[in-house]
Parts: structure tokens; sequence; C-alpha cells
């Protein structure tokens, strides 16, 4: 990886004082496990000992390398995040939309009532990316499926002290994503130079974690023990958190927090809704065609 650059400086950015530093309260080491048709995922987040961490049900680090790919399937009431890393992906869902992931552009799918889709990587090469999972509120798990799409060089980047991050979602360094987030979202990509410090502020009430992508680094407690790749890192509540990177090398990671919905969570596989019988009425509806899933009938019937 070459040294960090960017798009925007904050020379003038003043650092933050954190009055309430959070620290690292939980870690999960992300395993691997096979997933859609061949696929491999590293799942940190929607784990048996880490299942879920409100408003976030499922954070994979998947690895899509042909033939493998993930065919059509359903999901109602979450939105779903792609962030491409290396290759190609494609995507399509039962309303005939079609498009390219490719490496820093983000797909921010709200399912809502219901969508169908797949996808599968481009080529020969492998595809890798993460996928969020995020749950929506009992008012918005009904609304239309909408995507918010945005590719790599349109994503807002800053640069200051050694520091780079793409800002996905949310703030930082005073400048803001224009992602629109039905449940309040920060989605940080940071890559920080050997012996460079970040303090960053994250509102009080929202539940925040690290995922280390690469290199290894010091989070919460500058005397606490460094924490490499593939580490999710779950945050006690405060005002902000702080990472070092005493390391030789780049250390890049993810900082994702939300405000949690605090409802009731009934999940069975790609529906997540509030009661059982809600379960109950979205499978009636996938498996009948209705009640927004009305686009998956001819998929069905090219099976």
């Amino acid at each position: 990886m070459s040294r960090i650059s960017g798009n925007h400086t904050a020379d003038q950015y003043e650092i933050p004082q954190i009055l309430k530093p959070r620290t690292v309260v939980k870690k999960v080491v992300a395993k691997e496990q096979g997933e859609g048709e061949g696929a491999t995922v590293r799942r940190s987040i929607g784990r048996p000992e880490h299942k879920s961490l409100d408003p976030f049900l499922m954070l994979d680090y998947a690895t899509v390398a042909p033939p493998a790919r993930f065919p059509f399937h359903p999901h109602r009431g979450i939105e779903t995040v792609t962030y491409g890393l290396e290759g190609d992906i494609t995507h399509e869902d039962f309303d005939g939309r079609k498009g390219i992931i490719r490496p820093g552009d983000v797909q921010w799918m709200t399912a809502g009532r219901g969508i169908v889709h797949a996808g599968k990587p481009i080529g020969d090469s492998a595809n890798k990316n993460f996928q969020l999972w995020i749950n929506l509120s009992s008012k918005d798990k009904m609304i239309d499926p909408s995507y918010q799409e945005i590719q790599s060089e349109d994503i807002k980047r800053v640069q200051i002290n050694g520091i780079e991050v793409r800002i996905i979602a949310g703030e930082a360094f005073g400048v803001r994503s224009p992602i629109d987030t039905r449940t309040p979202t920060m989605y940080l990509d940071f890559t920080m130079n050997p012996g460079a410090q970040l303090h960053q502020p994250i509102p009080e009430d929202w539940n925040a974690f690290f995922y280390v992508i690469e290199g290894e680094g010091v989070f919460g407690d500058e005397g606490s023990v460094p924490f490499s790749s593939h580490h999710n890192l779950v945050l006690s509540k405060g005002d902000g958190v702080s990472v070092w990177n005493k390391s030789g090398k780049l250390l890049r990671f993810l900082l994702i927090a939300g405000r949690p919905l605090n409802e009731p969570v009934v999940q069975y596989g790609p529906f997540v809704m509030n009661t059982r019988e809600e379960i109950r009425q979205a499978f009636e509806d996938y498996q009948l065609c209705k009640n927004g899933f009305e686009k998956a009938k001819e998929l069905k019937l090219q099976e």
C-alpha cells in the first residue's frame, strides 16, 4: 500500500477535546465461513458470540472468487451497505436495476418492504468487499426500497497530520458525507501513517466499533495492547475515541457507529422485523410474490 494522499486538507481543523474517552470493551476475531454459492466471508457482527450491536446486525468481509456468487435472495426491514475493496462485482435486483460496484465504491441499499437481488464478480479475479447490515426502525421497515450509490472518486476524503479518512457516512474533520442515513450512522475508513494519532468525536449515546483491515494499532487507551487485522473492537460509551499507530507500517481500519433503535429485533435470515407475526408475514409475502415482492414472480418463473 502506498503512502496516503487526499483531496481535502484540514489544516485549520481544531483537534477536539474528548472528555469521556471510549475504550475497547469487547474484541471478536472475524472468522471465515461459507456464504452464498462458493463465497467466503469473515463475519464479526452476526456471529453467535457477537450477535448484534444495535442498530448493526451483521458485518462481513467477503471474498467472492469466480465462479462463486450470491444468487437472487430477498431482504425486508433492513439496509445493506456494500463497500468495494478489490475487484469488481455486478449487482442486479428484481426491478431490473443493474450496476457494478468497483473498489472504493459504496452502494447503500434500503430494502424496506422488499428487495430481491444478486451479485457476482466480473472477470477472473476475486472480489473483496465489506457488507454491513443496518436495522431500520419500525416506522421505516415497510417503506419503498431505494438506493444511494457513490463512486470511489466522489467519496469525500480528508488528509490531516498523517491521517486520511474516506467519509462514507457521517462526519470527520468537519467534512460530511452526502449519504442520508435513516438510522443515524457514522461509517469512516481511516488510514494512518506510522506515528500518527487520531482523536475522533462520536455522539455519546451511539454504539460504536472498529474493524481493523490492515496493520496494527492501539485503540481507545494508549497503554492497551495493539490489535491487528480482522479484529472487531466494540467500544464503551463516551464522546469520542483515540487511536495510535505505534508500528512502522500503515494502519487501516473502519470506525462505524450508530444511534441504537432500542426496539425488539426478530430476525430470520434476510428478514428483520419487530415481531414473529411480521416475520411470518414476510415469508408469506415473498412466497406469494405480494406486498412488496410482486416483481419476484418473474424470477421464480425463471427458476
